[in-house]
């Protein structure tokens, strides 16, 4: 079985991950199965760089906040911003600490400015977007910078009549910020302010918002860029997938988390399929985020399922979504030790390269009847590929040992 395997590695790059797929993806998924190692942010800036300088793409879409994101955009685009200011107000979950993320973001803008400083045209240059909701892991955002913005975009360039409100009734209904960010609401429904009467306005309004810019898209379209246009799409997404994750953080029902993750999911994925409708796309979270399965976890002692980002954005591309999940061996600075042999990762730790790309799908046929045991984590902040779902990504980058950044 190792020669069979041996046999399936390749060298883990982006001709060997187009090789697996039947076409190329208009969104290609690089999963890993940690957060926070600079390892695995280092592959993935250069497999973004090969994909763009071989196959054409132009966006990279990473698990950081959608709005913060499009701090960075203006930067790589237009040069708006320092890098420091940037790395600092662009991304969200600490990903603007990190080393390599603040690489990739120096090497986009300079791409896009090119050596003789006179910049790429439009269409040639690369695009930064943040694709998940608003949100952490305490708590969610308040609805106001999404629906400001919203309104703020609707109104100089539509009638006053067309306008479901002013944003003056905005202001009032929304109230303190305070109030959306309280994180006792995380642990106590009854802290949120998600089913306040305001609360329930604010979502008919922001869906009114919605409708009025779709209803008005081509006269926004000759009014302003598509750009702009796109952007106040990403506005009302927001604003609508906030209202809607609010109102369930107030709900005190058993199924009120398996909601919020969904909620979240299900924000990933309409922000990733605007990435897809701009052109091809490299998308980078964790693999929970990007599989096609149902993604499971425990929280509080309850135990969770949901459709995964990656799941809802497949069922509506097909073969136009890819997804390669990361697999690792060790990461020692973390007690995740050697793997079992009897394990997927075992059996991929005893191939001679220290990163290599695997086809999942032949590999899972080639253990057929045979199937690898499970791994279990010593470490909460690293989850194991499950070996039962192992056809349903299109490859695995395998990487054998991880070191401390």
């Amino acid at each position: 079985m190792a020669t069979d395997i041996k046999d399936m590695a390749h060298a883990l790059d982006a001709s060997a991950v187009m090789g697996l797929l039947p076409a190329r993806p208009r969104l290609l998924a690089l999963g890993e199965p940690t957060h926070g190692e600079d390892t695995l942010l280092d592959l993935r800036n250069g497999l973004f760089r090969q994909l763009v300088e071989q196959e054409g793409y132009r966006t990279i879409a990473i698990e950081s906040d959608c709005m913060r994101g499009l701090v960075v955009d203006e930067h790589v685009t237009s040069g708006t911003g320092s890098l420091d200011e940037v790395m600092e107000h662009g991304f969200s979950h600490g990903w603007g600490a990190f080393a390599a993320n603040r690489e990739l973001v120096r090497w986009m803008r300079a791409y896009n400015v090119r050596a003789d400083n006179d910049g790429r045209p439009a269409s040639e240059r690369l695009r930064f977007a943040g694709f998940d909701g608003p949100l952490e892991i305490s708590g969610a955002e308040s609805p106001r910078q999404a629906l400001t913005a919203l309104h703020g975009y609707l109104a100089p360039r539509v009638d006053a009549d067309m306008l479901p409100c002013t944003a003056e009734t905005l202001d009032r209904l929304l109230g303190s910020d305070d109030r959306w960010t309280d994180p006792a609401a995380m642990t106590d429904p009854s802290q949120s302010v998600g089913q306040s009467a305001e609360a329930g306005e604010l979502r008919v309004l922001a869906d009114d918002l919605g409708a009025l810019l779709d209803a008005q898209a081509p006269h926004l379209l000759a009014a302003a860029s598509r750009d702009a246009l796109d952007r106040a799409r990403l506005y009302g997404r927001t604003a609508t997938g906030l209202l809607r994750y609010h109102h369930w953080m107030a709900d005190g029902s058993p199924a009120r988390m398996t909601r919020l993750v969904g909620v979240r999911d299900q924000m990933m994925a309409h922000n990733l399929l605007a990435v897809a409708a701009r052109g091809p796309a490299l998308v980078h979270a964790h693999n929970s985020h990007l599989q096609r399965e149902k993604s499971t976890m425990r929280m509080g002692g309850t135990p969770l399922e949901w459709w995964s980002a990656g799941a809802l954005v497949s069922a509506r591309l097909g073969d136009e979504y890819g997804f390669v999940a990361t697999a690792l061996g060790t990461i020692r600075h973390r007690g995740v030790d050697t793997p079992p042999p009897d394990t997927l990762e075992g059996l991929l730790y005893a191939l001679p390269e220290d990163r290599c790309l695997i086809d999942a799908p032949r590999l899972a046929t080639a253990l057929a009847g045979t199937r690898p045991a499970p791994r279990v984590s010593p470490w909460f902040g690293y989850a194991p590929l499950d070996p039962a779902h192992l056809a349903d990504s299109d490859g695995i980058a395998f990487v054998k040992d991880v070191p401390q950044s």
